[in-house]
């Protein structure tokens, strides 16, 4: 039988300050019951004489007097089932999509579980996305965590829609996650519609949390997703992959929290903590020993004021493996999805393709680099002034740019694709150029596919 207290001394916001009980665990699952509601809420913080609690919904004509408490004495838990995938779920793990509730064996911490590093396995497979900025020049690999760099104003939401469509692991026992953090209603009804009325339907879960719920919503959703998302890859074996969008969403849910709660701040005003609480989510993919299974992350962030060196896209760098960057110069010439070439990374990459791909990309990155800088040469002296290798590296970055980069937001390209259409714009420069391949590799996708070309022609 639970009790229920009585004792709260003060509200702020979504945080209820609560004189302490003995026996309480932080992060302890609570309710709060006035006037015949009731608010799931948290244990945030533990104190000899006050304890705070994080009210997880709508708190406004709530007061302390007649607040009462019933803490429930285990963490905060969500149901978890194989049944979930096709669904849409809010923070709690609850649906949202009227189909009927969810019938699972198990509830699960949605903190995780600690996984001891040595456990770790190197990533080492592929993953295809279907978009050649990523699957040619900057390679997922199952386990890794690769985030997106956006731009506000830019084409994200396409983006990410299609990823979630068509991303691929290679194995029929796949399941993608898609957990949308502190976006509009016009949004996510977008997402609702266009992934869900996609093929891959049966193999994806929503996860939705809107800009108008409560912070603490943003900070919880990210987490059941992922404990979702753990329970299918390390119990049920499959192969997972979670995009979660959009992670300023989230750590500016992080600062709002952390200024209520009156803690000091750090740089621009977030918490000092903010790196370790990032990480408690990104170090959650992996492949571990004894497990069949994956889990990958995509996280996507829109940097404030296109600031790469801002507090958010600064810290997910250090924890993450690497990045990819969109560019508002490329969204703005028509080009989707605008991936800016030269600052993306994929760190890991070279341990999941070909020594062939790995020299193919390497000399279309640098035969991209070249071109950036005669067109930067040509916008001073004029094209007119430049040399004939230069004058290639123009035409080439155009092509370059429009055929390779750009795609439709539907067309789902495969990497035999990727991979030929590189080839054919590499032999728009002269072999002389071409100084990162092997003569055999000049030989059999360059020069030997010219002659092709022109005995067919002939």
């Amino acid at each position: 039988m639970f009790i229920e207290y009585k004792g709260a001394l003060s509200i702020k916001g979504n945080l209820l300050f609560f004189e302490t009980v003995a026996g309480v665990g932080y992060g302890e699952k609570v309710v709060v019951k006035y006037g015949g509601r009731e608010i799931y809420g948290r244990v945030a913080a533990l104190g000899e004489k006050v304890t705070l609690i994080e009210m997880l919904g709508e708190t406004h004509g709530i007061g302390v007097d007649d607040l009462q408490v019933r803490f429930s004495g285990e963490p905060f838990k969500i149901a978890v089932d194989e049944s979930m995938l096709g669904r849409a779920f809010d923070a709690f793990g609850e649906p949202v999509d009227a189909i009927g509730p969810i019938i699972a064996k198990k509830r699960v911490d949605i903190a995780g579980s600690a996984y001891n590093p040595a456990r770790r396995l190197h990533p080492k497979e592929a993953v295809n996305t279907g978009i050649s900025a990523i699957d040619g020049l900057n390679t997922l690999l199952k386990g890794q965590k690769l985030p997106i760099f956006a731009l506000s104003g830019v084409s994200t939401d396409e983006l990410v829609a299609q990823i979630v469509r068509q991303i691929k692991s290679g194995t029929e026992k796949s399941a993608v996650l898609f957990a949308a953090i502190g976006i509009k209603h016009e949004n996510a009804e977008y997402f609702l519609k266009n992934i869900m009325a996609s093929g891959q339907r049966h193999k994806t879960a929503l996860f939705l949390n809107r800009a108008d719920e409560p912070s603490v919503n943003s900070l919880l959703l990210a987490r059941s997703a992922l404990t979702l998302a753990e329970y299918l890859a390390f119990e049920k074996e499959y192969d997972v992959v979670v995009v979660l969008y959009d992670m300023a969403n989230y750590c500016d849910a992080l600062r709002e929290v952390s200024a209520k709660r009156e803690e000091i701040p750090s740089r621009k005003g977030y918490p000092g903590y903010m790196y370790s609480d990032l990480a408690s989510i990104y170090e959650r993919a992996g492949i571990f020993k004894e497990k069949k299974g994956s889990l990958t992350q995509i996280p996507v962030l829109t940097m404030p004021d296109d600031d790469i060196t801002h507090p958010i896209p600064d810290l997910t760098g250090y924890i993450t493996e690497g990045q990819i960057v969109l560019d508002r110069g490329l969204h703005q010439a028509g080009i989707y999805p605008p991936v800016n070439i030269l600052p993306s990374l994929s760190r890991l990459m070279n341990k999941g393709i070909s020594k062939v791909h790995q020299r193919e990309a390497n000399q279309l990155y640098a035969a991209y680099a070249k071109a950036k800088r005669a067109q930067m040469l040509a916008s001073i002296v004029g094209e007119e002034e430049i040399s004939e290798i230069d004058k290639s590296y123009l035409k080439f970055a155009k092509v370059f740019e429009r055929e390779f980069v750009s795609q439709g937001n539907y067309e789902n390209r495969s990497l035999e694709h990727t991979l030929e259409t590189g080839w054919r714009l590499l032999r728009m420069l002269p072999d002389s150029e071409l100084t990162r391949l092997k003569p055999e590799d000049i030989e059999e996708f360059i020069d030997g596919s010219e002659e092709q070309n022109g005995a067919s022609r002939a």
